[in-house]
């Protein structure tokens, strides 16, 4: 009997965690019929996005956001490490990371659908001083982003926030509340330590993350490791451990992605010329410049220029560096 009992409410569980499904990619294929792209919605921190086809290799700038797909599935790499996810997974990018994304799975039938909700660091450390929240072991310094089962309680959050793009009325007095809860369900969850450990005031991950923003705000000027060591009290040995444990990079390859990718958008995206790009984005040797550039978007500063005014663009412009 007890076996049988077992077996219905696993298969009860099953099919609620099911409709939930359903339900999440009905009211974003209605909330982003007509539309394409990353749309911004009328709760504060709230994104959906919607591609009615796979979408190329990008290099971004990912934003501290955790996100969930309805439907399709997408690719991110990060340093050497691929992370793939689909509706079965969430995806939690705890700090600033320079990423090459790919939407792999998209169709006018089946759109990529998915909805991201920015980290909130001040609610997240109010939740961790709750003397209600059971102890979270934060271990060693996690990666800044990760892949990770989506539970059915947290799906159920989201899809109840998003309930209320379709009842404005409910958003002013509902909204904080849910999101408290999908951040209190990540906390809880196995994405827990990793978060917690970026909104622990006393953190390595917490220090790497004030040097992430101070880099992207600072990133064309000539910034030293041990400047940037000094600006979070760590050691320069600390630092530089912990940073790349964080990121997947050490602070000047960042440092340099940030730069190359800020040159790109501004080549492509504001039509600046090579040299003055190059400049303008803290290089001041143009053959550095090029041969960077080159090994790390596959083409010269010019030819990706040339390739993008004849239309031929595989690769879209990446998000600016600057905040």
């Amino acid at each position: 009997m007890r076996e049988m009992a077992m077996s219905a409410r696993q298969e009860t569980a099953a099919a609620n965690a099911q409709a939930l499904r359903q339900e999440l990619i009905e009211l974003l294929d209605r909330l982003t019929r007509g539309r394409q792209g990353k749309l911004p919605t009328a709760i504060p921190g709230l994104g959906i996005n919607r591609f009615d086809a796979p979408q190329p290799p990008r290099h971004v700038i990912h934003d501290p956001v955790f996100s969930v797909i309805a439907q399709g599935a997408k690719q991110l790499a990060v340093g050497e490490t691929l992370f793939e996810y689909d509706p079965m997974h969430s995806l939690l990018a705890a700090v600033d990371m320079p990423v090459l994304a790919e939407v792999t799975q998209a169709s006018r039938e089946r759109p990529y659908l998915g909805l991201r909700l920015d980290l909130d660091l001040e609610c997240i450390g109010e939740l961790l001083r709750d003397p209600g929240l059971p102890a979270i072991a934060t271990g060693e310094t996690a990666g800044g982003l990760s892949v990770s089962e989506l539970e059915t309680p947290l799906l159920e959050a989201c899809v109840r926030l998003l309930r209320l793009l379709e009842t404005p009325a409910d958003i002013a007095v509902l909204a904080p509340m849910l999101r408290r809860e999908i951040f209190y369900r990540l906390l809880r969850g196995e994405q827990g330590a990793r978060l917690a450990q970026i909104a622990s005031q006393e953190s390595h991950a917490h220090r790497v993350a004030a040097a992430v923003r101070r880099l992207r705000e600072r990133y064309a000027e000539p910034l030293t490791i041990t400047e940037l060591a000094a600006g979070v009290h760590m050691s320069v040995s600390a630092f530089h451990h912990h940073f790349k444990a964080v990121t997947a990079m050490s602070p000047l390859q960042y440092q340099k992605r940030l730069r190359l990718q800020e040159a790109r958008r501004l080549l492509l995206g504001e039509g600046l010329e090579v040299t003055l790009a190059a400049q303008r984005v803290g290089y001041a040797s143009l053959s550095q410049f090029s041969r960077e550039y080159r090994r790390c978007f596959g083409l010269s500063a010019q030819q990706d220029r040339q390739r993008w005014r004849r239309g031929e663009r595989s690769q879209s412009v990446g998000a600016a560096a600057p905040r």
